[in-house]
């Protein structure tokens, strides 16, 4: 007796007038047909923020919304960390021209917003699965879960057979020669429903050349929900039956799909598990062999491994273990107050098991793993060698999703990169584990560093804060990292060289970049060009040194030891400190004058007295 139904699809057709489809341009999408689904991975800077998708067979055009996706069994994923929106098609997806099962068609349009105004793009590929199809096939999409099994696959034996003849006899007492299925919980036996009450509430029955096909969104309200070793687990146990005179046709089918979220440990792990027996009704798998993959293609054990993938078995519980920045893993900066990161992985799971039939089961399963928000801190560290008279300070740990975009040295702000006459220099330095750091000089003398001198240390103190600006992308979300570093340097208030004259004394002081910290004075006035033409120094100063000539007999002066064979002179400059005005040192230079000098004196101060008289 042959085996056969129809089900019609209730559509509202769209109907096409004149649609020109554009072609993609190269590079800007991708096609593959792996061996369970086909894939288009078309990229967010051609498609836009909003792309969508449609299905195209003979009777017409089907848009691809949330809910028809888990439907028909289609997944569309936004990833915008890939920078990429994907589509998943199953082989057995509603709009696939499917020939024997060994070659299967697809068409679909993508539609995007170029400039105002929409476009639409044809996507067609025929795909021939290399890898042969199991007797029974289990699909666990991130929206739906899909079941195809042969249609000769084997009655069952064993503990199943209660259970069995118990939904037999109720199929028997209410079948009819149309096809009906009735739903099980894990309580009870639901009433049966025509096939097509059933696709009016999401569920999808197809026949094939070769395979019926059962599928189903999440969350159905004929699904239940189990434990099964602590693990949590979704089902959906439908049995179709059809009474053709006085046999009674049955397929039992189940999907059962771990609804473990993830976890995560303090060693950098994220995991997942899985029974690895999902329901009763698939009891007595042995010989369970797992592949692990990512983005949808497995790779191979070795690989695996090397990748540092665990697959560890504990009380019939399989337990899958990625770590954080494994190969193939996607990585996300965040600013949320401090800088934080996470990962997210796409696990592609392979389960191979064998019943006691014999017969083979074979697990397909999609699921994004994704980490809690992790601190990522980056780090300065002082490299500063005083001799180079330079701050160095190097800025490391930085993401490859984040830049240095400016800063602020003592308040001072400053954009990067900085102009050539800053004297400010910023050079970044990459490194092959994705991060990169920067490295900042700054000179001790840029008028952005703040000098103070210390009288504990005997040194100059150079204090420099940093206030880095960093900038995640592609958001643009700023967040601020703060640095203080500090440098000492062997320094003193200067100090004048002295030499004696015959007619006075020779100061000279070569300018340090550090000299502005303290002032001079002759006694407790501050010695300016003013003060100096006042009292009848020779003052020159430049750039480079400060010379001043102070004759003899002038302000400041103090003499001893006068004698007809001479005299001693005496005068001294105090550098003083600007905060306090206190004296920090002091140069005192003596000197041996000749009696002459100061008989010129007397006689010019005689002459003139005399001349003042007569007058």
């Amino acid at each position: 007796m042959a085996f056969g139904f129809c089900l019609c699809l209730a559509l509202l057709l769209s109907v096409w007038s004149t649609i020109i489809c554009d072609q993609i341009p190269n590079g800007f999408h991708h096609m593959e047909c792996r061996d369970r689904y086909f894939m288009i991975a078309v990229d967010l800077s051609f498609a836009g923020n909003e792309p969508r998708f449609e299905a195209v067979d003979g009777t017409g055009v089907y848009p691809i919304t949330k809910q028809y996706a888990a439907v028909c069994g289609y997944t569309v994923s936004v990833l915008p960390l890939q920078g990429q929106v994907e589509l998943r098609a199953s082989y057995f997806s509603c709009h696939t021209d499917n020939k024997d099962d060994e070659v299967f068609s697809f068409n679909f349009n993508l539609l995007t917003n170029h400039d105002g105004m929409e476009v639409t793009y044809g996507l067609n590929k025929t795909c021939s699965p290399s890898l042969p199809w199991s007797p029974r096939e289990v699909t666990c999409e991130m929206n739906y879960m899909e079941v195809s099994v042969r249609s000769d696959v084997a009655c069952p034996t064993g503990t199943r057979r209660d259970d069995w003849n118990a939904a037999a006899q109720t199929a028997y007492t209410s079948a009819t020669s149309d096809w009906q299925v009735m739903f099980q919980t894990a309580e009870e036996q639901l009433m049966p429903m025509d096939l097509s009450d059933a696709h009016k509430q999401g569920y999808v029955f197809d026949l094939t050349d070769g395979r019926l096909v059962f599928r189903t969104p999440y969350g159905q309200p004929d699904s239940f929900s189990a434990e099964v070793n602590g693990v949590p687990v979704e089902v959906v146990h439908a049995t179709l039956f059809s009474r053709q005179s006085w046999v009674v046709l049955m397929v039992d089918l189940v999907a059962a799909c771990s609804m473990y979220e993830r976890s995560y440990d303090d060693h950098g792990y994220m995991m997942w598990e899985t029974p690895e027996v999902l329901h009763p009704l698939v009891s007595g798998l042995h010989d369970t062999h797992v592949n692990i993959g990512v983005n949808g293609e497995l790779v191979e054990e070795p690989v695996a491994e090397e990748r540092g993938y665990i697959v560890a078995k504990h009380n019939s519980t399989l337990r899958i273990s990625i770590p954080y920045n494994a190969e193939g893993a996607y990585r996300k900066s965040v600013v949320n107050g401090d800088l934080y990161e996470y990962y997210i992985f796409h696990l592609y799971l392979e389960q191979i098991s064998m019943d006691g039939d014999h017969v083979d089961t074979r697990l397909r399963l999609h699921r994004t793993l994704a980490t809690p928000l992790l601190q990522r801190p980056v780090f300065t560290e002082n490299r500063t060698v005083p001799e180079e008279r330079t701050f160095t300070v190097y800025l490391g740990n930085v993401p490859e999703d984040v830049e240095l975009s400016g800063g602020e040295l003592n308040e001072h702000k400053c954009a990067v990169p900085f102009t050539n006459a800053s004297g400010h220099t910023f050079a970044k330095v990459a490194y092959p584990n994705n991060t990169h750091g920067y490295i900042l000089k700054v000179p001790f003398d840029d008028p952005v560093v703040i000098q103070q001198f210390s009288k504990e240390d005997e040194s100059m103190k150079h204090m420099l804060d940093i206030n880095y600006t960093l900038t995640v992308l592609p958001e643009n979300e700023s967040y601020y990292h703060l640095a203080s570093v500090m440098a000492l340097t062997d320094v003193s208030p200067p100090e004048f060289d002295a030499v004696c004259s015959e007619s006075g004394i020779r100061f000279k002081l070569d300018h340090r970049p550090y000299d502005y910290m303290w002032y001079i004075s002759i006694g407790s006035d501050l010695l300016t060009p003013e003060l100096a033409a006042q009292h009848g120094y020779i003052m020159s100063n430049n750039s480079r040194s400060l010379l001043l000539e102070v004759p003899l007999f002038t302000f400041g002066y103090e003499y001893k030891d006068i004698s007809l064979k001479g005299f001693i002179g005496t005068f001294e400059i105090l550098i003083r400190d600007h905060e306090k005005s206190e004296v920090q040192r002091s140069t005192i230079k003596t000197c041996q004058f000749a009696s002459t000098e100061l008989i010129s004196k007397n006689i010019l101060y005689f002459t003139v007295k005399v001349g003042d008289l007569c007058g």
